[in-house]
Parts: C-alpha cells; sequence; structure tokens
C-alpha cells in the first residue's frame, strides 16, 4: 500500500497541470519569492513542476499546497527544495572541447588584457570555475586574472569555496582534463586525503564565490569573459531575455560570452549584438555599442 501514493504523484508530475494545480504551483512560488526572496517564478514551468513533484514525493506529502505549507514554516524544508530545484550537474572540465576552444580561441585575446575579470554564473559546486582557474594558470593568466563564481544557492556556494571533492570522481576529471588540450599533472591541483580530493590553496586564491540570483539580482560588474553554460535551459522566455539583458550588460566591448550546447542567443534581446567565435562551442563576442 506505501507504494501507491509514490505512483499517484508520478503519474500527477506527468500529466499537464489542472487549473486548481497551477493555481497551487503559482502560489508556491510567490510564497518562497516574498518569504525568503528566492524568484524562482521565471523558470521553464515543465522542469520546475517535474523537480517540485520530485519533492513533494521525496517530502512524503501529497499536495503542492502542503509542500507549500511545510516551506513556510520550515526553513530546512526549504533549503531541501532549493538543493532540489537547484541545477547541479557539473564536473572539472566537463565538455572537453569547450576547454579546447577557449585555450585555442579565447586565451589569445585574453592575453591582451592587462587585467581579467571573469564571471562564472551558476557555478553550483564550483568544479568549472576551478577548471577555469587551471587553464588560466597554465596559460599564465592566473595571476592577473580575478574570477567571480556565484549560484543562487548558498549551500552549493560553500561546497565550492571549500573545494572538497570526492576522490572516486578525480579518475574521471583528470581524463577530463587531459582530453581539453592540456598537457600537465592534474594531481598537482589537489590534495588527496583519506576519500576526499581538497583544491590547493593556490589555485583558490583569486576565486571568489558569492551568491547571486540571475531572476532578481543587479549585474555584480563588467567582465572581459561571462561562462553561464547549461543554466539558461532551465529559464521561461520572459526570464531568459531578462537574464540576456543582465549578461550583456556586465560585459565590455569585445567581452566574451560562454553558453552551453543546448542554449542559443536566437530570440534574445541580444541576439544581433554578438558575434560568433565558435558557434559549436557557444562562444561569443560582444559588438562595440
Amino acid at each position: 500500500m506505501a507504494e501507491a501514493p509514490k505512483r499517484l504523484l508520478s503519474v500527477a508530475a506527468l500529466r499537464p497541470p489542472s487549473e486548481l494545480e497551477q493555481l497551487e504551483l503559482d502560489l508556491l512560488l510567490e510564497a518562497i519569492h516574498r518569504r525568503y526572496g528566492l524568484d524562482f517564478r521565471g523558470y521553464a514551468p515543465a522542469s520546475l513542476r517535474r523537480r517540485i513533484w520530485n519533492q513533494i514525493r521525496a517530502e512524503g506529502l501529497a499536495t503542492v499546497t502542503a509542500l507549500q505549507e511545510r516551506v513556510l514554516h520550515d526553513v530546512t524544508c526549504m533549503e531541501r527544495l532549493r538543493l532540489a530545484l537547484s541545477v547541479r550537474v557539473t564536473a572539472m572540465f566537463r565538455d572537453p572541447s569547450f576547454y579546447r576552444a577557449l585555450r585555442e580561441q579565447v586565451v589569445p585575446r585574453l592575453r591582451e588584457r592587462p587585467q581579467l575579470r571573469i564571471w562564472h554564473a551558476g557555478c553550483s559546486t564550483g568544479e568549472e570555475a576551478y577548471s577555469m582557474a587551471i587553464l588560466l594558470e597554465e596559460e599564465g593568466l592566473y595571476e592577473r586574472a580575478r574570477l567571480h563564481a556565484t549560484d543562487v544557492n548558498e549551500t552549493l556556494v560553500r561546497t565550492a569555496r571549500a573545494g572538497i571533492f570526492p576522490i572516486e570522481v578525480m579518475q574521471e576529471y583528470t581524463a577530463n582534463y587531459l582530453h581539453s588540450g592540456a598537457c600537465g599533472d592534474f594531481s598537482h591541483y589537489y590534495t588527496a586525503r583519506y576519500d576526499r580530493a581538497i583544491v590547493k590553496q593556490s589555485l583558490r586564491r583569486n576565486i571568489v564565490f558569492g551568491r547571486h540570483d540571475l531572476a532578481s539580482d543587479p549585474s555584480p560588474g563588467r567582465y572581459d569573459l561571462i561562462v553561464c553554460r547549461n543554466v539558461l535551459i532551465y529559464f521561461g522566455a520572459e526570464l531568459l531575455a531578462r537574464v540576456h539583458r543582465l549578461l550583456h550588460a556586465s560585459l565590455g566591448d569585445g567581452g566574451l560570452l560562454a553558453l552551453g550546447r543546448k542554449e542559443s542567443l536566437i530570440g534574445t534581446p541580444h541576439e544581433h549584438d554578438y558575434e560568433p567565435l565558435d558557434a559549436r562551442e557557444r562562444l561569443f563576442l560582444r559588438r562595440a555599442a
């Protein structure tokens, strides 16, 4: 009998929302925004709804309204939901060909600049920000670079700042590193301790991790390169437009924007304000105003 509620919840998450359920979802997102200042209202509806129902099941509840009640009165429940709604698919040197393109096409442009400011928007647990730091170190650019890595989820930001990862993933990360065009020793950048790999302090010295909500916060500064990969695919059209205006405003003329392979500038407010540097790897150059 215990399995029946789970099956019902799974079916509910797959079919289109009823008018009542849509009202419940809208009220939940509005409540989260007003109570905690977190804005998920512009996220892609289908993906968001699926994650919410998964969390309803995890909490042992039956309705969206029940989840709303618990979220409003239990901060730890809100933290669990926030983790469930956050995008956390990441790895060091994820998509190695992207990092190869950075080395071959972006680094030569960065060498021309006396100082470098780079923003990793939606950094999750930090693996891709550390990958950038390694790349810049090997290209002799890290000393003059400052990396700003942000995520909407404070728990993920704390994990990223700590720079501690399971030792078992290092074999995968090493393979990614080698396929990215690197020729060094990946183990040089971390210390193995029991079941953990700890990023060396020398690699963390120029990275600042912090919380930033792309859905509602203003631009954190002006950058030479913004990396916002595999984040925008979870946003609805209105929020997507808002974020693209933010990214464009955060880049100087000749600044570079990196998106994920499934992401595009087509249909965004600034699709004609960039020129492609590498269409396959979604690297774009901001045109002069």
